[in-house]
């Protein structure tokens, strides 16, 4: 790999890592709000955190496979700090008293950004069984189909690694009082089929990166 290719893979990598928190970060903060979207006259009604989150894991598949599993566990452990700091941040702010003349008041602050203690728990515990997970499953058909099958491998590590962390965070809160159990199973399917859904659409988004990066970037070997 010539000095071109290799500070373009490593400007690339950064672009990427950056994507990820910036996607990670924004669904911690934004998960507040619900909406309805009709799918095939199914109504979802989905956490709008639900539109950044699934490009977290688009982006760990594009670097397992561009530069490998260690480079994919780092670039986890880096968006939990990011979440962890974040959060720090917020209850700064949240504690920070509105003068009189806030566009924004106390109450409103801490209605839309005051992260509850079982949330933020919840949230960080599904996310990095789940990323972790996703990166292991991911890696297991590669060397199982030996690099072939993209689609296979990120699809199997997706959906499933999807599977979990809306279990896990579902259940968490729900044992915590956050959300009644009642709304479990509905949120569970609908949470669920969103991400399968938005699995299968980033598959040719991911071969379609793949593609215009050939020549640019070498696939990761393990």
């Amino acid at each position: 790999m010539d000095l071109d290719n290799k500070n373009f893979k490593n400007q690339f990598y950064l672009i990427l890592t950056g994507i990820f928190i910036a996607s990670l970060v924004a669904s911690n903060l934004i998960f507040q709000k619900f909406f309805t979207w009709n799918f095939l006259g199914i109504n979802f009604e989905l956490s709008v955190g639900i539109i950044a989150y699934p490009v977290t894991f688009l982006v760990t598949d594009l670097i397992s496979e561009l530069y490998g599993q260690k480079r994919a566990n780092q670039v986890v452990v880096s968006g939990f700090f990011a979440s962890v700091f974040t959060t720090l941040l917020v209850l700064i702010s949240v504690n920070a008293f509105a003068v009189e003349w806030s566009p924004i008041d106390d109450i409103t602050f801490k209605k839309v950004f005051g992260l509850t203690g079982p949330a933020f728990f919840a949230s960080m515990v599904a996310y990095l069984t789940a990323q972790l997970i996703d990166v292991r499953i991911f890696h297991f058909w590669k060397r199982l189909t030996k690099g072939k099958h993209l689609w296979l491998r990120n699809n199997a590590s997706t959906i499933f690694s999807q599977l979990v962390d809306t279990s896990v965070i579902l259940i968490i809160l729900c044992s915590a009082g956050v959300i009644e159990w009642e709304r479990f199973y509905g949120l569970w399917m609908m949470g669920w089929l969103f991400k399968v859904l938005v699995a299968l659409i980033d598959t040719p988004i991911i071969y379609g990166i793949i593609y215009l990066l050939k020549g640019k970037i070498d696939i990761a070997k393990d």
